[in-house]
């Protein structure tokens, strides 16, 4: 087999996967993005005025608002935060199945997959009844009466967080284990015998062999809490008090269908696509310079 011809066998496995995947996801984002450069409210849509173009006409009016910046700051910093604390909680975990008694690590791993089989929408409308102000448990456990946790927008934030980490932290969790337990045993060994600590094993022989399985799961989690939708639509009632807990897939829905502004929401939509595509390659490239491989 000539070199040319190796070099091109996996993209021709990966043909079938593309051929399904490619009109699934690539008709869509083109429908969005050509929605984008229209004028398309209401009355486009019951035909009382025709649809007219005009082109980077959204985009402009979207990066001189005030209010979308401060969405998109407010939704970095959430999505920052939720991705550091869905890491440490899945990594803590990870060690903990690889070290506890079989009974322990079955036990464990059925909780965490509960949590993660759990539809966001149960799961937001659960979580919400454990922080009701009159009937919650939290309330009853903590002896606070009559507290509302969703009033402020730091307490609000903190609970959506919880919720959200609660639901991804299994996959972390479970990746990351799988990853610990592929490692050969020598090579733990190994660094024992050379007088290693347990904690020094981890970070410099164990993170390193993870760090292609810690790359998927930051960008998937990078993913996932930027485009946060459900939790804080559900719990926070579309966005808090004075739209204080809003973040962008939030302000994109009620710009599209709060407002009608549907040219002006996939304008919102085509922006959050390309961040997390710009996040994702510098990720990437950034790993590559290291010399790591996928």
């Amino acid at each position: 087999m000539t070199r040319r011809a190796s070099r091109a066998r996996p993209w021709v496995y990966l043909l079938p996967t593309a051929a399904v995947l490619g009109p699934m996801f690539g008709y869509p984002l083109y429908m969005l993005g050509l929605l984008s450069v229209f004028d398309y409210r209401q009355a486009q849509v019951s035909g009382g005025e025709p649809t007219r173009f005009l082109g980077f006409g959204n985009y402009a009016r979207l990066l001189s608002d005030e209010r979308f910046w401060s969405v998109l700051a407010q939704t970095v910093a959430f999505a920052a935060a939720l991705v550091l604390a869905t890491l440490v909680v899945g990594a803590a975990l990870a060690i903990v199945m690889e070290k506890a008694a079989p009974w322990a690590r079955t036990t464990l791993s059925l909780a965490a997959l509960g949590a993660w089989a759990a539809p966001a929408m149960t799961g937001s409308t659960v979580w919400m009844f454990l922080f009701d102000a009159d009937l919650g448990l939290v309330n009853q456990v903590l002896g606070l009466d009559g507290y509302n946790w969703f009033y402020d927008k730091w307490v609000t934030f903190g609970v959506v967080g919880a919720t959200v980490v609660w639901h991804s932290f299994p996959f972390v969790m479970v990746t990351l284990y799988a990853g610990m337990k592929a490692i050969p045993g020598e090579v733990l060994e190994a660094a024992a015998l050379d007088g290693a600590s347990a904690v020094g094993t981890f970070w410099r022989v164990t993170m390193p062999m993870l760090r292609p399985l810690v790359t998927i799961v930051v960008i998937q989690s990078i993913i996932w809490d930027f485009k946060i939708f459900t939790q804080i639509y559900v719990m926070t009632n579309g966005g808090g008090i004075a739209g204080q807990n809003t973040v962008l897939n939030v302000y994109a829905y009620q710009t599209a269908f709060g407002s009608s502004e549907y040219g002006l929401g996939a304008a919102i939509g085509v922006v959050m696509a390309l961040i997390l595509l710009v996040v994702t390659l510098v990720y990437i490239r950034a790993l590559y310079r290291t010399g790591e491989k996928l």
